[in-house]
């Protein structure tokens, strides 16, 4: 039996899934040939931001300034190579590259690292998603500049930290934005930008798509929410094909909701009958309880069709709310009218006045006034009081239950030849949550990016770039192994124990908590492979499975 000394264990747990699917993409080649290798380098930087990747995807909340620390129990000498140790990933050099990165262009960077995946797996991109999120940030940013001085400065400038509409619901704090371009085909980042902390989507937005279109050879639909929707964005993406929600905020589309009769709707036919694929029939099912009408619009010079649709879940969800929203607001009403009641007036008009005020604040009731009530105070002046009574504003609330569920998506795609299905916009526009997805992956306590703790707006953008790949290797695997696994028709269990087709990439890194690589009398060994472990291996990239050293 070996001495114990010359037995070394090193954990590897799911890091070589992460390490085998960089390797799969490519990144390591794609950073070494755009930033270059210097020989005097004891690390080339695509090998660094390989450990900044499997750092972040590590799952365990630390963040880069125990960077090193990380990879202390970890087989490195595995995922990164022989020659690397742990003290070279310190951060001068984590530092330096970053550096390198954001000269380099992150944007461009990006891109032509998406471009290689969508061509090796054959990523579907007739629908792209583009959304945006924020970031909130501690410290001080000292970049905050006025309107004036922003227009000037040139497009390549760093972002601005500062004050904006937070979607961490923390305003105190100043922040960056994050836009996000997905494919609707397994989440896959196509695009991300960063951006000021105080960017608002609706000026952004149809710059985003036009200067996308402009970089990305291929054809795709572009997909949003309401803030691409304006005249000025219109123009701007005249010559790319949309999907977008038309913002209640417009006239038309308040005048159209209101007038369609639920009647002149159509809705989904019997599931069973449908004659097409089994993934259409997945995708329609989920429309049941929907309802739609096709109307031909022209809105800021471009002919389009919006599409009047009612949710049925959603309508009950609105009519409750409703009803709630008219019980709190006549409990209201009930205090306003007693407190009217005790007040004094010195003139009629003083106190119509005051009514008048009152019901500016209401929007559901109304009080009208009942009658003038003349007396004399205390002082013997002559003073007025005002009585009402509540109403309901019928005609209002009337209104807000014809426009219960119901919402308007708008595309440019008019003509027969590339004219879409009622359903297949529905079902395009619901697939909008494959940004919200990403969000959330990138906003999770457990990320390596919960916080910033770098002190440059460049290297801020830098991180959003780290972060951004490390939702591509992500959403990349998960994609990889559902498609092998609906392939060849065998799930995995899931948390319940249930077997599963589409389990998420999460849940599979848990279930390779526990092995290790064991290093005995120079022979490398992997410990508690088990048979489940190794099927999902089978199911995903072959690089990923030569870090479990299996040939």
């Amino acid at each position: 039996m070996s001495p114990i000394s010359e037995a070394k264990i090193k954990n590897i747990d799911h890091l070589g899934i992460v390490a085998g699917l960089i390797d799969e993409i490519g990144i390591v080649e794609t950073i070494n040939s755009k930033l270059g290798i210097d020989s005097r380098e004891k690390i080339a930087a695509g090998i660094l931001v390989k450990a900044i990747l499997i750092n972040g995807l590590g799952f365990v909340s630390r963040p880069l300034y125990l960077f090193s620390q990380f990879f202390d129990d970890k087989a490195i000498e595995l995922l990164l190579g022989e020659d690397v140790e742990s003290g070279y990933l310190n951060d001068d050099k984590i530092g330096r590259v970053m550096d390198k990165l954001y000269k380099y262009g992150l944007n461009n960077l990006f891109i032509e690292i998406v471009l290689s995946v969508i061509k090796k797996f054959k990523i579907d991109t007739k629908y792209s998603h583009l959304d945006a999120t924020s970031f909130h940030l501690h410290g001080e940013y000292k970049s905050d500049i006025n309107q004036e001085q922003q227009e000037e400065i040139n497009k390549e400038r760093p972002i601005f930290i500062t004050k904006g509409y937070s979607r961490d619901h923390r305003p105190d704090l100043k922040q960056c934005v994050l836009d996000l371009i997905t494919s609707s085909d397994g989440d896959i980042p196509l695009l991300m930008r960063a951006g000021d902390g105080n960017e608002a989507d609706k000026a952004v937005f149809g710059k985003i798509l036009a200067e996308f279109k402009k970089q990305i050879v291929f054809d795709s639909i572009m997909v949003c929410d309401s803030a691409l929707y304006s005249q000025e964005n219109l123009k701007l993406i005249e010559h790319l094909k949309w999907i977008s929600r038309v913002p209640m905020t417009i006239k038309k589309a308040q005048e159209l909701v209101q007038s369609v009769n639920t009647d002149e709707m159509k809705e989904i036919e019997e599931i069973e009958e449908i004659d097409t694929e089994e993934n259409e029939k997945r995708a329609y099912q989920n429309l049941v309880g929907y309802k739609w009408k096709e109307e031909i619009v022209n809105y800021g010079g471009v002919k389009q069709i919006w599409l009047v649709v009612e949710s049925q879940k959603r309508k009950n969800s609105d009519l409750e709310k409703l009803d709630k929203k008219l019980k709190k607001e006549k409990t209201k009403v009930e205090k306003l009218l007693k407190d009217l009641t005790k007040e004094d007036f010195e003139t009629p008009e003083q106190a119509r006045y005051k009514l008048k005020g009152v019901n500016k604040k209401l929007k559901l009731f109304e009080i009208k006034e009942v009658q003038l009530i003349e007396s004399k105070s205390k002082e013997k002046k002559t003073i007025y009081k005002i009585e009402g009574v509540g109403h309901e504003k019928l005609e209002e609330i009337e209104i807000r239950r014809k426009e219960a569920g119901r919402f308007i998506l708008a595309t440019n795609l008019v003509d027969d030849g590339e004219k879409l299905k009622p359903e297949e916009i529905i079902t395009t526009y619901k697939n909008q949550q494959s940004c919200e997805r990403g969000f959330r992956f990138l906003k999770d306590p457990l990320f390596f990016a919960d916080s910033f703790f770098v002190e440059n707006p460049e290297r801020i953008e830098t991180m959003l770039f780290l972060m951004s790949l490390c939702l591509l290797v992500y959403n990349l695997g998960q994609r990889e192994l559902r498609n092998s696994l609906k392939r060849i028709k065998i799930g995995i269990k899931n948390q319940l124990g249930k077997l599963t087709l589409s389990p998420t990439l999460r849940w599979v890194f848990q279930c390779f908590q526990g092995i290790h690589l064991l290093i005995l009398d120079g022979v490398n060994q992997i410990v508690n492979l088990t048979s489940e472990r190794y099927f999902i291996l089978s199911c995903l990239p072959s690089s990923c499975q030569k870090y479990y050293l299996i040939s």
